[in-house]
């Protein structure tokens, strides 16, 4: 390999004080400090990284005319892949004795998408209803990563190809901003993961840090600056970790604030000013040597802890764990970084092969354990039924699709069944979702082609709009928007026949979770209309679905409805599984959970909704099939029946109860409604 010259710039202290702010900005953020946007650490990070990774390149081009491409990913490889491929190892043995199958079968995903610099794609792909929770899942942290390997893919091959047309290349890198901060403007409006996780939304933030080390180094600038300006990016560093909100509106426009922050501190680092002390002082230099190993082990010591001990005990807990993040950071950054670093013996070439083996044990270590569905074996009988209800909720939905056109373009149309146009259409929230199997296996049994519509949290009915604890602005108005499409859709899908409504009905009656989930609020408002004001939630509810099944009755020959399966308060799968999984483990969590449930502890929940559809079904108005039986004695509703997990979580009914329940959904399938007894509501 052909060796270049250094193009190093001379080291300067406050760029490790910057980092210093970055990385605690982070780390305490994610141990619950009162930082609401410590977040924008990594928006700090992203500029150092283009600033200096910008002006090696461009020195190296301006003083050679050339870029050293296999030399830059060696020194690219010898920083960043060492105490990574330690981290993963490590981590890997931890989660291989905490986290479920289904949880460590996730993990090796991520091993693998941050081996190959891609798990920023795979977390953005994972975002929905039935995603894990961030605190679940240990290598979270490594999308920023992955973004800026993606930058150190990027930059030197745009250089590249400007290699002979400077001007063109300057121009080229000023457009690509303009045009990546005009994406993530647009984006983190119509689609806020894909600004927050993907590098072309991000891509303006490090070529920040690439244009100022561009313009510094071709006037020759010596960083010095004028302490006004130093003053003023600390001061909007600053107020962006107190002051920023996480949420819908990040990236943004509100990311100019820290990313601008950054630039002025960088552009004015080596003027004598106290801004420029308190970043060079010895403590915060310290935290800027150890950052990137700071940052690799504090997210895994964050989610590992909390999911062994369900949460901390208090500051004092949460402040011991911090400690431990940057004792890990600090054995890893002299341990692993600095050695790698310091061997000047070490070729390019050796670099690259060390780089390509270790990516291959994290590779194989991924593969095994996504390929073996996360080693099932590793815990004992106590915990296995509660494992396996834990796993049973991922389906095929691998045959929906969403329409260019027609009357139900831009939602997601999810045949089941045999192939044809669908008799039966089943429209529902979540519990639709969770029935999914059980609905396709009936349907394919009868013979009869189907149709399913679902929005997680969107009741099934007509002429509301909800609000929801759990739900972002745009995904409660996206309710609304395809509860209206969906009516006005009815008149143009002629073979139709038959429609069953599925939906947790309780809560959005009672406008709140209830055990486990309680915190989780819904409320529901009138589209329109005066006879709506000023009526409570289960009143709005009964009216709206009255009117919603006497507008069917218009279109279908049938309208069912599903009582809703009764809810168990204090039961989760995998909050029960990680209790008999971690049995014995001196920092566990103590158990919460209770697989089952009195009866008449739901009544007074449940009555409300139950004597609306008895009401009806008395009426002659629908059908109400009655999924009870199947769940519950006369006295107990149980998670477990027959020694088989039914439940994934306090509402939701796993894929093997769903398919023990599909005769249920015969009738419905058959067209035979009026000849099977369906509805037997036990009580009514």
């Amino acid at each position: 390999m052909t060796q270049a010259p250094s193009h190093t710039p001379p080291y300067r202290t406050d760029i490790d004080g910057l980092r210093a702010v970055a990385v605690l900005a982070v780390v305490l953020y994610h141990f619950g400090a009162p930082l609401p946007g410590g977040f924008v650490g990594v928006d700090i990070f992203f500029v150092i990284s283009g600033f200096l990774i910008g002006g090696i390149l461009w020195r190296e081009y301006d003083q050679t005319g050339r870029v050293f491409l296999l030399n830059f990913y060696a020194r690219r490889f010898r920083r960043l892949m060492p105490a990574f491929a330690v981290m993963v190892v490590v981590v890997t043995a931890l989660a291989w004795a905490l986290l479920l199958p289904f949880e460590f079968r996730e993990y090796g995903k991520q091993v693998i998408a941050a081996t190959v610099y891609l798990s920023n794609v795979l977390f953005y792909r994972d975002v929905g209803y039935f995603d894990g929770a961030a605190e679940d899942k240990p290598l979270l942290h490594t999308w920023s990563l992955a973004v800026e390997e993606q930058f150190y893919i990027f930059l030197p091959l745009f250089m590249l190809a400007f290699l002979r047309w400077r001007w063109g290349m300057l121009g080229g890198l000023v457009t690509t901003w303009v045009l990546s901060f005009a994406a993530c403007l647009y984006a983190t409006g119509s689609d806020q993961p894909a600004a927050f996780y993907l590098f072309p939304f991000r891509a303006w933030e490090l070529l920040s840090g690439v244009l100022l080390a561009i313009w510094g180094y071709e006037t020759g600038r010596s960083w010095r600056g004028y302490p006004v300006l130093s003053y003023a990016g600390m001061a909007l560093i600053a107020a962006s970790i107190l002051f920023i909100p996480a949420g819908d509106g990040f990236p943004g426009v509100l990311a100019v604030a820290p990313v601008l922050g950054a630039v002025l501190v960088l552009s004015s680092g080596t003027g004598r000013n106290p801004v420029n002390r308190l970043l060079s002082c010895r403590i915060m230099v310290f935290f800027g040597l150890i950052s990137y190993s700071l940052y690799l082990w504090h997210w895994p010591v964050f989610t590992l802890s909390t999911y062994l001990r369900d949460g901390y005990a208090g500051p004092v807990e949460a402040v011991l764990w911090v400690l431990l993040s940057v004792a890990l950071g600090y054995a890893s950054w002299r341990l692993v970084e600095q050695p790698v670093r310091r061997a000047q013996n070490m070729s390019g070439m050796a670099v690259l092969g060390g780089a390509a083996l270790a990516s291959t044990v994290t590779l194989g270590l991924g593969a095994a354990i996504f390929l073996r569905d996360g080693l099932p074996g590793r815990f004992g009988p106590d915990a296995s039924v509660h494992i396996a209800a834990s796993g049973d909720f991922l389906q095929d939905w691998s045959r929906c699709t969403v329409p260019e056109r027609g009357p139900l373009s831009g939602l997601e149309v999810c045949p089941i069944g045999p192939d044809g146009p669908p008799e039966v259409l089943i429209w529902g929230d979540s519990h639709v979702r969770a029935f999914r199997e059980g609905l396709d296996a009936a349907a394919h049994d009868a013979g009869t082609p189907g149709m399913i519509l679902w929005r997680a949290g969107c009741p099934p009915l007509f002429d509301l709009r909800k609000v929801e604890s759990a739900a972002k602005q745009a995904q409660n108005t996206a309710c609304t928007q395809a509860n209206l499409q969906i009516k006005q859709s009815l008149a143009q899908m002629p073979s139709l026949e038959r429609i069953l409504l599925i939906g947790r009905w309780t809560y959005y009656a009672e406008g709140a979770g209830i055990g486990l989930d309680a915190h989780n609020t819904i409320s529901l408002h009138p589209v329109s209309g005066p006879d709506f004001v000023g009526r409570d939630q289960a009143t709005l509810l009964e009216q709206s679905a009255r009117d919603t099944v006497a507008h069917m009755l218009d279109w279908f020959d049938e309208v069912v409805v599903l009582r809703q399966v009764p809810e168990i308060p204090d039961y989760d799968s995998r909050d029960a599984a990680r209790e008999a999984a971690h049995a014995g483990w001196p920092l566990a969590a103590p158990p919460v959970t209770i697989p089952h449930v009195a009866r008449a502890d739901l009544e007074d929940r449940f009555s409300a909704v139950d004597r609306l559809w008895s009401a009806m079904a008395d009426e002659g108005a629908l059908s109400l099939i009655d999924p009870w039986p199947s769940l519950c004695d006369d006295t107990i509703c149980q998670a477990i029946v027959d020694g088989t997990g039914q439940y994934f979580d306090n509402n939701h009914l796993t894929n093997r109860a769903a398919l023990r329940l599909r005769g249920l959904f015969a009738p419905v399938m058959r067209g035979d409604i009026h000849e099977t007894a369906l509805r037997t509501v036990s009580g009514q």
